[in-house]
């Protein structure tokens, strides 16, 4: 079993002056003394560090009040989610699965370990809330691996308690600086402890070299392309967590790294992007059964919710609720699965292995400004083929259908104009912006064709069981409106697309 907290913290350097006075401290009412806790923890990472990399730490830590397993995941300046397990001998499966997508087939081994000693004052209010928790740490570290250096430190670290106004810690802050205590140049003790355990000749090769500015066509592509690489590996715990939106975006990494393989074929030999192409299709399917569940439900629920309730005949609410949580509980089950397996950790691998050694071909050497453009030319023109062609057919079935290839097609034009952006600015950031309104209309369209489909198939349960299924037909009336109105708006943004694109 875990448990997850926000943790928002600053660190600050300190001396052998210890704790400057914070009773001035704006809100405080008191600065309670809570005493000295021992703290030991072993910090945990693979041999080349890939979890110090990406600002992540593992500990296994006894003493204090919350000893056990932490994992923590960096979420902004001071800000990381911390998921703590009970103590034990062997790393937790719930933490292990977490770090998959960085480990992989690597073992960890202990790495540093962090021996504090932590004078603890609580800020509380008036009314004896505590605001934040003020520990100053006196710090030993251990180098575990690579020669076994070690380093003293104290430091003193601030902590809002939970649900507290982020706001305070400037308050606090401000008091710190006045007192001469400044902010800690590392992130995290860890952080510290890598830099200062490791010998002086070696910390040069430690310091991260800054990504060189993209020149030719294949530097932008790749650049691209990296990030959505780095993208998925960082979204595959919070996909795990189940953490809101994380599925919709780690799905639409995986479309903009196959478009990039499809738009730029010219750049990157689709002999071998394509084979990963297929593979990142099928686990853009995977993901896409929980989010199109999520997008469906909240469509259906949102639409009951503006009927009048007059209007609501048997028990619409409880069928859509069981409806979606049967069919959620065994997607998100299946995800996991998917996560784990042996094909999703290859498809990383290969990903991995296509970064560090592109299949460039020819056109990579050229100018940005003639070959991505091009390619961004060509893509907006299949969905302008698309897009004339739905506005010729009449409403119903086969509008559906060319309006769906226009939408996917909107996608791909878009993505390949976010790519294009760092090289041909405005315009195609410009086109960014068209094709995301269009892609957002046709989007909701056909968001429209698939919950029709779904009511018609919940009304046929509902009558089969008894039910009333009046609601059901005035949902479908609503939506078939919807996607009228949808119709009818296209051809004037279609109009306002075409009259501003100049790539």
């Amino acid at each position: 079993m875990a448990d997850t907290k926000r943790e928002i913290e600053r660190k600050y350097e300190s001396d052998e002056s210890g704790l400057p006075d914070l009773t001035g401290v704006a809100g405080v009412a008191a600065v309670v003394d809570k005493g000295v806790v021992q703290l030991d923890a072993v910090y945990y990472d693979t041999a080349d560090e890939r979890l110090a990399a990406d600002s992540i730490t593992l500990r296994r830590r006894t003493g204090g009040s919350d000893a056990g397993w932490h994992l923590k995941f960096p979420v902004g300046p001071g800000v990381r989610d911390e998921i703590q397990a009970p103590l034990s001998d062997t790393l937790p499966r719930t933490l292990a699965g977490l770090i998959r997508s960085r480990l992989r087939d690597t073992g960890l081994e202990p790495l540093v370990r962090l021996r504090s000693d932590r004078d603890v004052r609580d800020l509380v209010d008036a009314g004896g809330r505590v605001l934040a928790e003020v520990g100053v740490d006196s710090v030993h570290a251990e180098r575990l691996t690579g020669g076994g250096g070690s380093a003293q430190w104290t430091e003193i670290e601030v902590e809002l308690a939970d649900g507290g106004d982020p706001a305070f810690l400037d308050k606090v802050e401000k008091r710190l600086r006045k007192a001469g205590v400044r902010p800690s140049s590392s992130a995290s003790k860890l952080a510290r402890a890598l830099v200062e355990t490791t010998p002086k000749k070696d910390r040069k090769k430690r310091r991260a070299r800054p990504s060189p500015e993209p020149v030719t066509a294949g530097d932008h592509v790749l650049a691209y392309v990296r990030a959505q690489r780095d993208t998925i590996v960082e979204l595959d715990p919070a996909v795990r967590r189940d953490v809101f939106d994380s599925v919709h975006r780690m799905r639409v990494a995986t479309r903009r790294m196959r478009s990039a393989f499809r738009s730029y074929g010219k750049v990157l030999d689709r002999a071998v992007t394509d084979p990963v192409g297929e593979e990142l299709k099928w686990l853009a399917g995977e993901l896409g059964v929980d989010r199109d569940m999520e997008v469906l439900t909240e469509r259906l629920t949102e639409s009951l919710g503006a009927v009048p309730r007059t209007l609501i005949s048997g028990p619409v609410r409880t069928r859509l609720r069981t409806w979606a949580n049967a069919k959620r509980g065994g997607s998100r089950r299946r995800l996991i699965g998917v996560l784990d397996s042996k094909r999703y950790l290859t498809l990383l691998d290969t990903l991995d292995a296509l970064v560090a050694e592109p299949p460039l071909l020819e056109a990579a050497a050229g100018k940005p400004a003639k070959v991505i453009a091009k390619a961004v030319r060509k893509d907006f023109a299949k969905v302008s083929a698309l897009v004339e062609q739905g506005l010729e057919l009449p409403p119903g079935h086969d509008r559906d259908l060319a309006l769906h290839e226009a939408r996917k097609k909107a996608k791909r034009s878009r993505y390949s104009s976010e790519a294009a952006v760092p090289a041909l600015g405005d315009p195609a950031a410009d086109l960014v912006k068209s094709m995301k309104s269009l892609q957002n209309l046709l989007g909701d369209h056909q968001d429209s064709v698939i919950t029709r489909q779904t009511l018609r198939e919940l009304s046929a349960v509902a009558h089969a069981a008894g039910e009333s299924s009046f609601t059901y037909g005035v949902l479908y009336g609503r939506e078939e409106q919807r996607a009228s109105t949808d119709e009818a708006e296209l051809p004037g943004l279609w109009k306002e697309i075409t009259g501003g694109t100049n790539i």
